[in-house]
């Protein structure tokens, strides 16, 4: 999810440590997610309304704390991130501000904003359960919790905890269980590893494919891509706790920054990203399911398979971020 520091589309050095007032026509984005993935949005807005979208991408982390020195004398307008833990951290350290809007609370559902207004997700991933197609059966697979049963022993993979997107699924599990039963159901998973935890999504999947595990927990559009890479992957996703809460579901979201040059046109392009015309684009380019439920996904992320959602705000992930860091590593999860 997470590029190089670069700067495009004409964002040139001008805009590094520049307080040069910027023309009304352009918004300026510092975004986590790669280049392929937002830039055809921005296209689409610009072609439409003639506002050049000019955006820096980095790794959240160095973004935030950009826009936090940057302060009066702020270059970006928006902070687009992934998972609804890092928009809550950027909320908390006051580097967004909250403003309300008609069309985004018809667009997107109360859950996947911020209950101040100061974020509002725009594309949607399900971490659930990747299975193997010659060890297991989808009839052997229930849910999360099942994963730190017996029966798993030596056959699951897992990613590292240092990654958020595993602390917000804990802080989910956190706020559903508390956290003595979660610390049980984590010392159960880690119990279960096959093998020491991986960097990343892909590597996840790709041990289950090689037979190093037969389970795995990894975000959807990271199945779609080694997926669309190798047709004949043997590997499918399992949509768990469909007898309870649901799949456990996060985002990407942006965030409207604090001093932000031009805050009309900024919410504008907000607005607009939450529209059918964008969130088709965010659908077809991703792999990820729309944030507005009224906008179908794409056909290849169709086939997939329809599930039902936890419906915990996102922004649990968030609150519960620092608990679940520190439970994850009294379980071993490193």
């Amino acid at each position: 999810m997470l590029a190089p520091k670069r700067l495009l589309t004409a964002l040139a050095l001008t805009l590094i440590g520049s307080t040069t007032v910027q023309a009304a026509d352009e918004v300026v984005v510092y975004s986590s997610r790669i280049d392929e993935l937002i830039k055809p949005v921005f296209d689409a807005y610009t072609k439409k309304t003639g506002v050049q979208v000019k955006f820096i991408t980095d790794k959240e982390a160095p973004l935030m704390q950009r826009i936090k020195a940057e302060g009066e004398n702020a270059t970006a307008d928006l902070l687009l991130t992934v998972d609804a833990g890092n928009l809550w951290q950027a909320e908390q350290m006051g580097i967004l501000q909250p403003f309300t809007s008609a069309v985004i609370d018809k667009n997107i559902p109360l859950q996947y904003r911020s209950s101040t207004h100061a974020w509002t997700g725009l594309s949607l991933r399900a971490r659930t359960i990747a299975y193997s197609t010659d060890r297991v059966k989808p009839g052997d697979l229930t849910t999360y919790e099942a994963l730190a049963d017996k029966q798993w022993e030596g056959r699951l993979c897992l990613r590292t905890a240092k990654k958020v997107y595993n602390q917000s699924l804990t802080a989910t599990l956190i706020e559903t269980h508390g956290a003595a039963k979660t610390e049980e159901i984590v010392k159960g998973w880690v119990n279960n590893l096959s093998t020491d935890v991986f960097s990343d999504d892909i590597a996840v999947l790709e041990a289950i494919n090689a037979g190093q595990c037969d389970v795995g927990i990894v975000n959807t559009y990271y199945y779609g891509r080694l997926h669309k890479q190798n047709p004949a992957l043997a590997v499918k996703l399992f949509w768990p706790n469909q007898g309870d809460r649901g799949v456990h579901v996060n985002l990407s979201g942006i965030g409207l920054t604090k001093h932000a040059p031009h805050p009309e046109a900024a919410k504008a392009l907000v607005e607009w990203m939450t529209t059918a015309e964008a969130q088709q684009i965010f659908a077809d380019v991703n792999q990820e399911f729309p944030a507005n439920p009224a906008v179908p996904p794409s056909a290849e992320v169709a086939t997939w398979g329809k599930f039902v959602a936890d419906t915990l705000p996102v922004e649990v992930a968030g609150k519960r971020q620092a608990e679940a860091i520190r439970l994850m590593d009294r379980a071993g999860w490193n």
